[in-house]
């Protein structure tokens, strides 16, 4: 019998060779798998600082941070590597039941004082829906261990947590949760805080005042006491990049406490700099008593999410007796956490969460242009978390069927962008988008090449419309 061939003999070597095997095998994530019989498949090979090059050689700029995770970009790999090479050599896997192992320890303490104030225990999971699914078992045991039976979580319309079943509960995209319903009951969304198209003339405080009846009319009719969680993004990521009005997030915290209601923060995205602060939550003192948090964490250069618990939910747990009966085999592995603190070091070191909040007003300055462009309406966010709204025609701001949505986002511009070697994202979750999230080490250079491969895909399509 012949040896069996090694890894490196065994793999395809040539572009068609991986293409070919990606059809025969690999089954990618929300993907139509007829749409690469059509179109070659792209496949990324190597990446540094903000860029991303595929096996034919093309380079993109990666406008997206791979999914609003890569912070400090592509070049951290032989840095990072040997944190990662030094942990399997002491300790490649032991489990956070009943036992701990340095590295988490050590994260969980790191990751607490970047907290919040009040903020101090840290759950660790495999990624963010992970994050999110814990959140609420552990709202639905907190209220169980203080002699309430609360279950329900409260969300917004549009809003996007995650596709593992509880979370995708919680995702308020009708598109996503309806081919897997039933779903976990019960779940109440309320409005989002999307400005776009509200009434002309509608003050900050007057659009504060209707989100906020609308949260508490949704409480009081699914039943106060029924309620378990709150959970809200710090800045929306589906259907654009909406920031809440002044107030906002006060509002939402006094309703909470009025009606004994646990307040999550899904920070996934917004946490570990991406809105120029280490949380989102702190930008904009929402004071959450969760949070969830995963991309950032380690830069996307390990799978490692977390559930921060804040010292009053923590309370009821700490009593003889109580437990909270829940777990994940790989949350917090030592690996992972070992990559997550070395992330942490070079986000602190290179001082790229200062980067952002100073360079957030230059991002949007040189995005603020393509408002001219007849097919753009609207562009929102902050620090390095922006979009743009896209509608018929600016001087009506008309929006598009969903017919004609989808001809602009997946038959022209999707793959328009990526020919013109930008990596953003045209989302058709809410109205369409093109959402625009660099890693967190970009500079001037590339603000600029972003806008200015946008103006000339946008103009393109405006003229296609014409």
């Amino acid at each position: 019998m012949s040896p069996a061939p090694s890894a490196s003999t065994a793999l395809p070597a040539t572009p068609g060779e991986l293409r070919r095997s990606a059809q025969d095998h690999l089954w990618l994530h929300f993907s139509e798998r007829a749409e690469f019989e059509q179109r070659p498949l792209p496949v990324i090979a190597r990446g540094e600082g903000c860029y991303l090059e595929d096996v034919d050689g093309k380079r993109y700029l990666d406008a997206l941070a791979g999914l609003f995770a890569v912070q400090i970009g592509y070049s951290h790999g032989e840095e990072i590597g040997e944190a990662a090479a030094a942990q399997l050599r002491e300790l490649p896997y032991y489990t956070n039941w009943n036992a701990a192992h340095p590295r988490a320890i050590e994260l969980a303490e790191t990751v607490a004082g970047l907290a919040p104030d009040g903020i101090e225990h840290v759950f660790f999971t495999s990624g963010g829906a992970e994050a999110v699914e814990s959140a609420w078992k552990i709202a639905r045991e907190y209220h169980a261990l203080r002699g309430e039976r609360r279950w329900k979580a409260i969300g917004r319309d549009v809003a996007y947590h995650g596709t593992s079943l509880g979370a995708l509960s919680i995702t308020g995209l009708p598109d996503l949760r309806t081919p897997f319903e039933p779903l976990v009951p019960q779940v109440g969304h309320v409005r989002n805080t999307n400005r776009f198209r509200r009434p002309a003339g509608e003050t900050e405080e007057q659009f504060t005042a209707f989100l906020l009846d609308d949260l508490e009319h949704r409480i009081e009719s699914e039943g106060p006491d029924t309620v378990a969680m709150v959970i809200l993004e710090p800045v929306q990521n589906a259907g654009g990049a909406f920031t809440p009005p002044a107030g906002y997030f006060a509002g939402v915290r006094e309703l909470c406490d009025r009606y004994g209601i646990l307040l999550c923060a899904d920070e996934v995205i917004t946490g570990f700099g991406r809105l120029g602060d280490w949380f989102g939550s702190s930008r904009y003192d929402i004071r959450p008593d969760l949070i969830t948090s995963a991309k950032g964490l380690s830069s996307a250069y390990a799978s490692i999410g977390a559930l921060l618990i804040g010292q009053r939910v923590a309370e009821p747990f700490t009593r003889p007796g109580a437990s909270f009966t829940h777990g994940i085999t790989f949350g917090g592995h030592p690996v992972a956490a070992a990559i997550a603190l070395k992330n942490i070091e070079i986000l602190r070191r290179e001082r790229i969460v200062e980067h952002v909040a100073e360079q957030q007003d230059a991002f949007r300055a040189t995005l603020a242009p393509l408002l001219d462009l007849p097919i753009v309406g609207d562009l929102r966010g902050t620090g390095f978390f922006y979009a743009l709204e896209l509608v018929k025609d600016s001087a009506t701001n008309a929006t598009f069927s969903d017919e004609e949505s989808h001809a602009l986002l997946h038959e022209f511009l999707s793959g328009r962008l990526f020919e013109a070697g930008l990596i953003c994202r045209a989302d058709d979750r809410g109205e369409p988008v093109v959402q625009i999230s660099p890693p967190l080490i970009a500079e001037q250079q590339q603000f600029d090449e972003i806008a200015g491969t946008l103006r000339t895909v946008l103009t393109e399509a405006a003229d296609r419309l014409a």
